[in-house]
């Protein structure tokens, strides 16, 4: 009809605010209900025996421990299975096993959890004699039965706390020089006030002083190239030197005395 009139578009009128309330919380219950039964379904998941730890594979080094004490030590530490154990806790439990200086933990699937060991390397005793605590080859302290110990004629290296890095370092710097007359560094100190003290397979004692790395080296050297010298002279072993002069060293030989005739000075000569 071409006489028709077209009615006026109505506007949507707002939702009353309860009934709007109502929308919101029903939205929200439902969330949270989906939220509370995805968290049940996953609990009654993880709980099924198909997670749950069957077997610990131990690798690595295993001088010391074996596959077997080691699952029978650190197993019972273990809370959880497959999917909730936690792995810092387990690295931790493994590295608390004497020997064992890192453990890699990783889960291995189905119900597996896979261990790689790295063992203690021992190069030395470090304290006072009798005590069981030794060093590694990176200068790191650690606890250990010394009844496991595969090699008893280790050197004894000592010093303050947090130095046993510095005391090996200068022990690998100076053994091999005495090894070039026949020696062997049975001992090394580095005292409280940071001086240096070492003692040989002999008995001998050696006072190396203060000093750089440089300076000990310096003054081991000097030593070396002429104790043999000075030795043979007289036909007797070193009892102990003093190396802490600047241009010298003082030396005692057993058996040789010096001075007046009649007089004893402990056999002390300076060169």
């Amino acid at each position: 009809m071409n006489g028709a009139r077209s009615l006026p578009k109505r506007t949507p009128q707002p939702l009353p605010p309860d009934v709007v309330l109502m929308n919101t919380l029903s939205m929200v219950l439902g969330a949270v209900f989906a939220v509370i039964l995805l968290t049940l379904i996953l609990a009654w998941l993880v709980r099924q025996p198909l997670f749950n730890l069957s077997a610990i594979e131990v690798q690595g080094d295993l001088t010391h421990n074996n596959a077997v004490t080691l699952r029978a030590n650190v197993a019972p530490r273990l809370a959880g299975n497959f999917l909730t154990v936690d792995l810092g806790r387990a690295r931790a439990a493994f590295e608390a096993v004497p020997w064992v200086r890192r453990a890699v933990v990783q889960r291995a699937f189905p119900g597996r959890l896979k261990v790689v060991l790295q063992e203690h390397q021992a190069v030395a005793y470090w304290g006072s004699e009798g005590d069981s605590t030794l060093v590694n080859t990176v200068g790191e302290v650690f606890e250990a039965n010394q009844g496991d110990m595969d090699a008893e004629d280790l050197p004894l290296l000592n010093g303050p706390p947090g130095q046993a890095a510095q005391v090996l370092q200068i022990y690998q710097m100076l053994a091999p020089m005495f090894e070039e007359i026949g020696a062997g560094l049975e001992q090394l100190k580095l005292t409280g006030q940071g001086s240096w003290r070492a003692q040989l397979d002999s008995g001998a004692a050696i006072e190396l002083g203060h000093g750089s790395r440089e300076e000990i080296q310096a003054r081991a050297r000097r030593f070396i190239a002429t104790l043999t010298q000075v030795a043979s002279r007289y036909g007797r072993d070193l009892e102990s030197a003093d190396l802490r002069y600047g241009n010298g060293y003082a030396i005692r030989l057993r058996g040789v005395t010096t001075g007046n005739p009649g007089e004893q000075n402990n056999g002390k000569m300076k060169r």
